[in-house]
């Protein structure tokens, strides 16, 4: 009878486990959803001579489609549904669509300027993940990694602002 009652809490663990984690996931699929569209807006926003820009936002649209494939596999397995949307619905972070909202100057700057402070967002959203206790140690390090991609990305987005002055 015991042994019945601890499965029982065993498995009432895993389950408040698994929702927690997916619900962690599905917020930093919504924070690359946006990223996504961030991106896009941006590229839309350059200026003709800007193709270098345009070159590294499609591999950054990419590196965020790479990465919700990858949160969206452990969203399956943890038994849960892929969260298709943008953090409007979203729990964790919301800048990205503050960002979208203010592109207002087409200027290099301008718009390395945003697509930053979109990727801090982007880095305050993973890094609220990895602080929760509840999730698995083996997601916690595919987190940790794809926060380590996303702030290389930040940092070349912030040396091009730092040198369009």
């Amino acid at each position: 009878m015991k042994f019945t009652v601890l499965l029982k809490k065993l498995t009432i663990m895993e389950t408040i486990t698994a929702t927690a984690t997916t619900e962690v996931l599905n917020d930093l699929i919504m924070i690359n959803n946006d990223r996504i569209i961030g991106y896009e807006r941006a590229i839309k926003e350059l200026e003709g001579n800007d193709e270098d820009l345009k070159m590294l936002f499609l591999s950054m649209i990419d590196e965020s489609r790479q990465l919700i494939m990858t949160l969206g596999t452990e969203v399956e397995v943890q038994g849960g549904e892929i969260e298709h949307g943008t953090t409007n619905s979203g729990k964790i972070y919301r800048a990205w669509m503050d960002v979208k909202a203010v592109f207002t100057g087409h200027t290099r700057h301008a718009i390395l300027s945003n697509c930053e402070a979109g990727e801090d967002a982007a880095q305050k959203a993973y890094r609220s993940a990895l602080e929760t206790k509840e999730m698995p140690a083996f997601i916690k390090a595919i987190v940790l990694t794809q926060q380590q991609k996303l702030k290389a990305s930040h940092n070349e987005i912030k040396a091009l602002r730092d040198a369009a002055y």
